[in-house]
């Protein structure tokens, strides 16, 4: 089952679990779309992953609460 983490990983920007605007790559590594789209490029700066619309999930089963936040991995992987 995916995590579904809280937050943009850039930006911190909330993502709640219905949330039409996160983008996660294959480890869920998660950024809102505005960063994934402008900052990243579509690409994940962690693993070099594609970054692609993350399914949403019924309120009936819960999310992850563990919140990754590190903007400073946030440039562009070379």
């Amino acid at each position: 089952m995916l995590e579904l983490r809280p937050g943009c990983e850039c930006c911190d920007k909330d993502l709640p679990p219905d949330s039409t605007e996160a983008r996660i790559c294959s480890f869920e590594c998660t950024f809102c779309a505005s960063c994934a789209d402008t900052v990243l490029g579509g690409t994940c700066p962690n693993c070099g992953g594609e970054l692609v619309a993350r399914p949403r999930r019924p309120a009936n089963n819960p999310p992850s609460t563990t919140r990754i936040y590190n903007p400073a991995g946030c440039g562009k992987r070379s």
